[in-house]
């Protein structure tokens, strides 16, 4: 098995980007989710309810972001020196406002008055202590630091989603991209569908990682990522197959037991 792909997420809900290599932390890769939007109240902002969030891109310059968006001309953030406390998923979290030009931004792309925060210190919201270490750390990621999903898992649920489609009567949709699942990481090679299941403990490179339970998966993977517009799928044929405790599972959340580099490549193995 090996490190198939890498990809990170700079500002939470927004799109994401691929990269060939990246430093691990105790909170999660490096760069992914130090920044989040919220609405007007100060109440975290997603695609789930701005679908066109997901035409943000957030790139990252050393500690300097950049917005890019099909709105608007590319738009460098400076955080200012104002803090706010923001609930995060039950945890209250100390956030960074990055500024007036930064919410005219987003707020034009999203269609409604919204704020840009920064977490300065990803060492400061706990991971769910059901789940965790007392020590362990996440950055803005909606619980733990990474997600890692397979490439067999994702060719075994397009194939259930062509039967689905068929058995319906309806035109079968094309094989949805791994972006839709947001992961971190994605493992090639693994020899069957949903193996990651059972995975207690890996290492990938040099990095060695807890998996803490696997993801249970929201309508955000719903949307699709060139329109904007949501759909049935992954949803319903994960309901069929892959539904536990009344919720649908895809992929497994990992806490890294150090800092570490992995790249594109990177063995991969069981522990």
């Amino acid at each position: 098995m090996k490190l198939g792909s890498v990809r990170f997420y700079p500002i939470k809900s927004t799109a994401g980007h691929e990269v060939d290599e990246a430093e691990v932390h105790p909170w999660g890769l490096a760069g992914d989710r130090r920044y989040l939007i919220t609405d007007r109240d100060g109440i975290i902002l997603t695609a789930r309810e701005e679908p066109a969030l997901l035409a943000c891109v957030g790139r990252l310059d050393g500690d300097t972001l950049t917005l890019t968006g099909p709105h608007a001309a590319p738009l460098r953030v400076t955080p200012a020196a104002v803090t706010s406390t923001v609930d995060v998923w039950g945890t209250p979290v100390e956030l960074t406002d990055c500024g007036d030009d930064a919410a005219r931004w987003l707020s034009e792309l999203a269609g409604q008055p919204v704020r840009l925060k920064w977490l300065d210190d990803p060492a400061r919201r706990p991971v769910d202590p059901a789940y965790g270490r007392p020590d362990d750390r996440v950055s803005l990621a909606d619980a733990y630091p990474l997600l890692l999903t397979t490439g067999a898992s994702l060719g075994r649920l397009n194939d259930w989603i062509v039967e689905t489609a068929l058995e319906r009567g309806e035109e079968p949709p094309g094989p949805l991209p791994m972006h839709r699942f947001r992961p971190n990481v994605v493992i090639d090679g693994v020899d069957e569908p949903f193996a990651e299941d059972e995975w207690k403990r890996l290492r990938i490179g040099d990095v060695d990682f807890r998996v803490t339970k696997r993801c249970d998966r929201c309508v955000l993977t719903t949307i699709d990522t060139t329109t904007y517009t949501k759909g049935k799928e992954p949803i319903r044929t994960l309901s069929r197959h892959r539904n536990r405790d009344g919720k649908v599972w895809f992929g497994i959340n990992l806490i890294p037991d150090g800092p570490g580099h992995i790249a594109v490549g990177d063995a991969v193995a069981i522990l």
